[in-house]
């Protein structure tokens, strides 16, 4: 019998397998190809932490696959943590998703087995939130549950350390190492809430009021305020609802709530879409924008990490990328320290290989030194925790092209929050001098160049799209386009060679390939979804001959 098939034997007549997960592994007793993909492997634990469907098999998230990687975790903490690990603790939140609260209690339980005190919250809480409450209490690590903007049949989980800072892959490694060596998920023992006594303490509201005074704190020109600005906000059902809507309402702000959208809810049945990077997740917030008359319209990814930004562009509303709304920030943040004389010396702008190069351009005119990264706003966030230990540089702004930001490095991961504040402070201030946001953005492209940043997400899912993606990045290894529309390619890096690792790079299946003119494209697979993902940084003298050059690259890279 293939293992594959014995797995499931096992977990559906095992005493230690739940009735429910029983019923379910039963229902699919005739579909061999069901059967196959939920146990031709394990559900890995990456560089992003886990995430996938929820539903019974080694290759599913459920309580039993989170208690594994728990499991792990603990073993992990314990061997290199120190003797305090145990007493400092893990922080643990979640975010609206189907069975968020349940794979909490798990994660809370299996920790608690193995004698290390856990916090959870109340309720649901944002990822930037766990970050900073790690940091808070002095803890030795965090867990998030979350799948953040994927599909409602997804969850996911992540392992932050004792800086708040998603765990570097050096640490993943050795912990997936661990993880693989526990062979049976079934019998892993996890406490109740009852059962745990004191080694599961729920948080308070002090630990909301730290975090809201923190995001407070990093107001440039609080008097911006006193500008009359509309602000239509939807949380997409998610964790960003009551932090974002607390932090506007106490900084002055008058913010219009999408309020069908404003509930958490487990299947987001108002939203057609609650990835910001998406048309459909605007649909009804512009309705209100419309109807509002609202200068700006925001909305935060279910846990709370990520903003996406529409602007009042006439009678309707343009849509802001992340790496448009990142540089205007960017921008609004370097103009004001420079005016206000607080720009540091030694000040760093952080964001990574797939981010547009106009950010570069807007550093280099304020004399802000410039850091890459790999994709992964962990890799920003372990910079800053080495430039806080040797003082090489101080962080003044992270951002990536996926809509995420970080302003002040009172946590360690992107923050929906305060780029929320921050976002509304920069068109409260440049409406008082007569300008949008898409003025300032304009205002950007007549200094520095026109940059037209797209992306295009190539599906394959299943063991078969694995294959394939495989298959498409070494194609472009061995056989690499020479030029694009008649721009030659001047440099290929390739992020798996030794020479990117010689620089500091982590090892990474990612190709850049950067043009005569300035332009540049990379290629990865998403380390979270079932995609090849082609990043394109296209340089033009307007939109026009840009376009004209995104046509080409991709006619050329993705054939």
């Amino acid at each position: 019998m293939e293992q594959y098939k014995e797995l499931y034997l096992k977990w559906k007549e095992s005493p230690l397998c739940d009735e429910e997960t029983k019923r379910e592994l039963s229902s699919i007793a005739e579909d061999e190809n069901e059967i196959y993909d939920r146990f031709y492997t394990a559900m890995a634990f990456g560089t992003a932490g886990m995430r996938g469907l929820i539903g019974a098999g080694i290759n599913r998230m459920n309580r039993y696959t989170v208690r594994k990687a728990t499991l792990g975790f603990a073993q992990y903490l314990k061997q290199y943590g120190g003797a305090e690990t145990a007493k400092k603790g893990v922080v643990i939140a979640h975010d609206n998703r189907r069975m968020s609260r349940e794979f909490c209690l798990e994660t809370a339980g299996v920790l608690a087995a193995e004698g290390i005190q856990t916090y959870i919250f109340d309720d649901l809480r944002t990822t930037p939130q766990l970050s900073f409450t790690v940091r808070h209490l002095g803890a030795a690590g965090g867990v998030v549950i979350t799948a953040s903007h994927n599909p409602p049949e997804y969850n996911g989980y992540k392992l932050y350390d004792a800086e708040g800072c998603q765990l570097m892959p050096r640490y993943t490694d050795v912990l997936s190492g661990m993880i693989d060596r526990i062979e049976d998920p079934l019998a892993i023992r996890s406490l109740t809430v009852e059962e745990a006594g004191d080694l599961i303490r729920v948080l308070g509201a002090d630990v909301d009021e730290a975090y809201y005074a923190a995001v407070m704190g990093i107001r440039l020109r609080p008097e911006a305020a006193k500008t009359p600005l509309t602000v239509v906000y939807s949380p997409q059902h998610g964790t960003g609802n009551v932090p974002v809507r607390t932090v506007l309402d106490r900084c002055g702000y008058r913010v219009v709530p999408v309020e069908e959208q404003c509930f958490p809810d487990k299947d987001f049945i108002n939203t057609k879409n609650p990835n910001p990077e998406t048309k459909e997740a605007f649909e009804l917030i512009l309705d209100y924008a419309r109807r509002v008359d609202a200068d700006i319209a925001i909305t935060t990814d279910p846990d709370c990490d990520r903003l996406g930004v529409a602007v009042k562009n006439g009678e309707d509303y343009t849509l802001l990328s992340g790496n448009q709304s990142g540089a205007i920030l960017l921008e609004y943040i370097l103009s004001t320290k420079k005016a206000e004389g607080t720009l540091p010396a030694n000040a760093v702008m952080c964001n990574t290989i797939v981010t547009s190069t106009l950010g570069d351009r807007i550093c280099e005119k304020y004399g802000v030194a410039v850091e890459k990264t790999l994709t992964g706003f962990k890799f920003i966030g372990d910079k800053i925790h080495t430039w806080e230990e040797n003082g090489a540089h101080t962080y003044v702004f992270g951002y990536e092209e996926s809509y995420g930001c970080l302003i002040a490095d009172f946590a360690r991961d992107k923050d929906g929050v305060q780029a929320s504040l921050m976002l509304c402070e920069a068109a409260a201030y440049y409406k008082a001098k007569g300008k949008t946001l898409l003025d300032v953005l304009e205002g950007l492209y007549a200094e520095h160049g026109f940059y037209l940043d797209a992306i295009t997400n190539a599906v394959h899912k299943g063991a078969a799209g694995v294959a394939k993606i495989a298959a498409l990045l070494e194609g472009l290894r061995s056989d690499p386009p020479k030029e694009a529309g008649g721009i030659a390619v001047t440099g290929v890096e390739d992020y798996l060679s030794a020479d990117m690792m010689a620089k500091g790079f982590p090892p990474s299946n990612v190709l850049r390939y950067t043009f005569a003119d300035g332009s540049w494209l990379a290629v990865r697979p998403s380390g979270t979804e079932p995609k090849c993902k082609y990043y394109y940084c296209v340089v033009g003298k307007d939109r026009t001959e840009a376009a004209a050059k995104h046509a080409a690259m991709k006619a050329a890279f993705e054939k």
